[in-house]
């Protein structure tokens, strides 16, 4: 197989469990790749073109196609997908087909079922999870109550917070800041589940 140039930049985790092993981080857009590569034996350029602005996942989370294709190396690099081919029809250069690995489906499964930690990661990281189960014909059940309960817990901290901060404070217009968007996500969450 003909190497692939990669770019040595850092890929930063969406939490320190975001998908650590054996000293692999794979980034939200690294777990974006994979669930695309999940779908069936493809190639970068078709895993860019879900991503793109006008793509059916880049609705929810734009990838560009270098990060594709950077990402795609590091999953390669840590036994999470493995090239099958190349493909030599068509236009354009040739491409180099990729699957899942044994590995990268179980590291995909257990992202997949992991809620996030933060309220501003549910626009981003937890709609790629809706959306990937979706498209695998995966039940979202089990995220969706496991992410109702690390909200929950949340937002009754912050309103603990709320309560205990000075009435008027900055740190008491952010304690409602929080609470009010924390428990906006509950409210789509409690939409999904009912």
């Amino acid at each position: 197989m003909p190497s692939r140039p990669r770019n040595g930049a850092a890929s930063a985790p969406v939490s320190a469990t975001a998908g650590t092993t054996a000293g692999t981080v794979v980034s939200t857009a690294g777990h974006g790749v994979l669930g695309a590569v999940a779908e069936g034996r493809t190639h970068g350029f078709a895993v860019a073109a879900l991503f793109a602005a006008d793509g059916e996942l880049g609705r929810v989370w734009r990838i560009p196609r270098a990060v594709v294709y950077r990402e795609l190396g590091r999953l390669e690099d840590a036994g999470l997908v493995r090239p099958v081919g190349v493909e030599t029809d068509g236009p354009g250069p040739d491409r180099t087909v990729v699957q899942l690995t044994a590995a990268g489906r179980r590291r995909l499964h257990a992202w997949l079922d992991e809620p996030v930690s933060r309220p501003r990661d549910a626009r981003s990281a937890l709609l790629l999870k809706l959306a990937l189960l979706d498209r695998s014909g995966r039940d979202p059940s089990a995220l969706i109550a496991a992410q109702r309960e690390v909200f929950t817990a949340r937002v009754e901290r912050l309103r603990a917070d709320a309560a205990a901060a000075e009435a008027g404070s900055f740190e008491q217009t952010l304690a409602h800041w929080r609470v009010s968007s924390t428990q906006a996500v509950l409210d789509f969450l409690a939409r999904l589940a009912s």
